[in-house]
């Protein structure tokens, strides 16, 4: 299957119908220049790049992009900072476009320091040491994380934070560039997660990521019922509630 990148198409592994658009076409789309491709056009290229769903709607925003401005939220509303709050024994996080947590309950926190608000996902996966050794199968994690970070931004191309973030990440770390070159878009809103906790060992937990206003996800954690790994999160429960009766 053909990959997107940021501008367009990865046109190496193209069905041999695409042919038929000349190349200078190929590098206009991927560019964003020359005039936007029709219908037609975009429908015949998702169906001879053999591109899934999520690929094919990324296809169409890089085909016609929207005006950017006031896409990136950086800051949590109250309300939902209440609902963060008031789940006491799930771990919940909040996460803007550019993969920084605005917004996080004191259980999330306590489960993997990367879930405080104002660390970037992203920096904190790649350039800590420690979120690296928080993670247990940190591979998993690096890629899912670069996937959905180009999910996320689908078009934005004049963002001057994205391209600060980018050329840093991609200057202090070799696995972010070779995860970015690889061009993944995916939206992972399912799945499981392993911490590595200093007091209690490992913790596999599941996660349901739901998007909400500005380009902002809500990511909620959980444990299996009757698993050693609720009997572990209501341990970090505890001790949540105590350290924060303490201070």
């Amino acid at each position: 299957m053909a990959r997107l990148g940021p501008h367009g198409l990865q046109v190496g592994e193209a069905h041999p119908r695409v042919r038929r658009v000349s190349a200078d076409y190929y590098v206009r789309l991927e560019q964003g220049r020359g005039h936007r491709p029709s219908e037609s056009v975009l429908e015949s290229l998702a169906r001879a790049l053999r591109l899934d769903e999520e690929l094919t709607k990324h296809l169409y925003a890089l085909a016609r992009p929207a005006p950017t401005a006031t896409r990136t939220r950086e800051r949590v509303s109250d309300t939902v900072q209440e609902l963060l709050d008031a789940w006491t024994t799930t771990p919940a996080t909040v996460t803007s476009r550019r993969m920084n947590v605005v917004g996080s309950n004191a259980l999330a926190c306590e489960l993997a320091p990367c879930y405080v608000p104002g660390t970037n996902l992203l920096r904190a996966v790649f350039l800590d040491p420690g979120t690296r050794e928080t993670h247990v199968d940190w591979d998993a994690a690096a890629s899912d994380a670069v996937a959905n970070f180009r999910a996320r931004i689908g078009t934005e191309r004049d963002d001057p934070e994205l391209t600060e973030l980018i050329g840093e990440l991609s200057l202090h770390s070799q696995e972010f560039r070779e995860l970015w070159a690889r061009h993944d878009v995916r939206t992972t809103t399912a799945g499981a997660k392993s911490f590595r906790h200093p007091e209690l060992g490992v913790i596999s937990l599941r996660f349901h990521a739901m998007p909400l206003e500005d380009g902002q996800v809500l990511t909620v954690l959980h444990a299996r019922p009757g698993s050693p790994d609720e009997q572990s999160l209501a341990l970090l429960t505890t001790m949540t509630a105590t350290r924060r009766r303490s201070h």
